[in-house]
């Protein structure tokens, strides 16, 4: 996922030959999350890891069957190497150091304070991720909401402003962005040119949240009382998890500019060693985290380690899925997925960038962001330097598609996944994958119908 060459797993896979049954595993796994939790929540929670062995078998036995053993273990291989294990290494340091720090005190989940931390948040979120930013305030938020009866929409506006569009801004915001500056795209880019996109869905979002939450808040206060005012002050714990995040920060930024030339070939994959580098800083860091943060810190944080280990088995089945979609969008008009593709272009043969801002963003919604972020950053030219430039609203429609609309479902973008798995943890009732569903399509789609409409067409 933090590689240039994430798209390009089933380069060696005849994606022009690809029939859309090959859709059908990945269809399959995202069924299983959408109703398993829902009908079958006890043979999901025990048995989600052979639902995900299911799915993935679906996929790499035909593969092997119709592509041949070499080709077919190569591009699951690559999938692996390449895309999963730095993405799900990268998850793991961010969740462990995230969940190393907690803010301590006696916060009140008034809509005040509420839309504050889901500002902070979204802040936050261009400068430490997406993921770190969610694993450090998630907890604090449902602690803050805890004597709250109406507090699912603080965790759905939380996975719309802090998991997704706050990470536009910077490469470190959002793996999609990310790729885009491994490819060339400078790094302030995203700043400049999606500034104006961000502020005004983010100040779209909040608006309808703290009018939601002050609604809601007024309706709990007629038949309840409530203690506004903090009883003790806030304490923030774990403060060398702030640095260890720091170096994750500077080890993603060091493995983009730092080029030895050293290249190791694996099973047909090749692994650029500043990239090994980068991937075994993330496990050291893990294992500091651990060592040197304070049990009590990570009891009270109320850590453990089920959200993401929940995580690494429905991604790991996730990537292996998506194998021979990507083939089938890397054909282009050749391929099964042809109809869409011709879409994107004016009748004149130019860039559309509406067009590029919907496909990049539905797809999103539920492939991983960043392959389907360079799928149309490919199909758009390839050239950061013309993306920049003449193109640059057609960059800046796939940057702003693949980020924000990560937030239409609970897979669009990793984070989602693990705040839905920790507020569930946490007591709080979310809704179902199509439950998530109907409040993004009610907040979010007219929104970003909006944005698409003010920025784009």
């Amino acid at each position: 996922m933090l590689a240039p060459q994430s798209a390009h797993a089933a380069d060696a896979l005849p994606g022009a030959a690809m029939p859309w049954p090959w859709a059908l595993p990945f269809l399959g796994i995202l069924l299983s999350i959408a109703t398993g939790p829902l009908l079958f929540p006890h043979l999901w929670e025990h048995h989600v890891g052979k639902f995900a062995a299911f799915w993935s078998a679906c996929v790499a036995v035909p593969l092997i069957v119709a592509s041949g053993f070499v080709p077919a273990t190569q591009a699951i291989a690559h999938t692996v190497l390449l895309e999963y294990i730095p993405f799900i290494l990268l998850l793991l340091a961010l969740f462990v150091t995230a969940g190393g720090v907690y803010l301590e005190g006696s916060l009140r989940g008034t809509p005040a304070a509420n839309a504050a931390l889901l500002l902070i948040g979204t802040l936050l979120a261009s400068v430490v991720g997406t993921t770190g930013a969610s694993m450090i305030l998630i907890r604090p938020l449902i602690r803050a909401n805890a004597d709250r009866a109406y507090r699912v929409h603080t965790v759905v506006f939380f996975i719309f402003l802090v998991s997704n569009i706050g990470g536009s801004l910077t490469p470190l915001g959002d793996p999609p962005l990310f790729v885009g500056f491994l490819k060339g795209v400078s790094f302030f880019w995203t700043t400049t040119h999606l500034f104006a996109e961000t502020l005004f869905v983010a100040g779209a979002v909040l608006v309808v949240f703290f009018a939601l939450d002050l609604y809601l808040h007024r309706r709990e206060a007629r038949t309840r009382s409530f203690n506004a005012k903090p009883t003790s002050r806030l304490r923030l714990h774990g403060h060398i998890n702030l640095i260890l995040i720091g170096v994750i920060i500077a080890a993603i930024l060091t493995s983009a500019y730092w080029k030895p030339g050293i290249v190791f070939n694996v099973y047909g994959t090749e692994l650029e060693f500043q990239n090994l580098v980068r991937d075994a800083i993330f496990v050291v860091v893990v294992f500091v985290s651990l060592i040197l943060t304070k049990p009590s810190t990570r009891a009270a944080n109320e850590f453990n380690w089920a959200p993401i280990r929940e995580v690494a088995i429905l991604f790991a089945c996730i990537f292996i899925c998506l194998v021979p979609v990507i083939a089938m969008l890397q054909a282009g008009t050749q391929g099964a997925f042809a109809p869409l593709l011709t879409l994107i272009s004016n009748a004149n043969g130019t860039p559309n960038p509406l067009a590029y801002f919907w496909l990049t963003g539905g797809l999103s919604s539920f492939l991983d962001n960043a392959p389907t972020y360079l799928v149309f950053f490919e199909l758009a030219g390839g050239d950061a330097k013309a993306l920049m430039g003449p193109l640059a609203a057609t960059l800046a429609a796939i940057s702003a598609g693949a980020v924000f609309m990560g937030a239409n479902t609970y897979i669009g973008n990793a984070p989602n996944f693990m705040v839905y798995a920790i507020a569930r943890q946490m007591g709080v009732r979310m809704p179902s994958f199509f439950g998530y569903m109907l409040w993004s399509g009610g907040i979010m789609v007219p929104v970003l119908a909006l944005c698409g409409w003010f920025f784009f067409a």
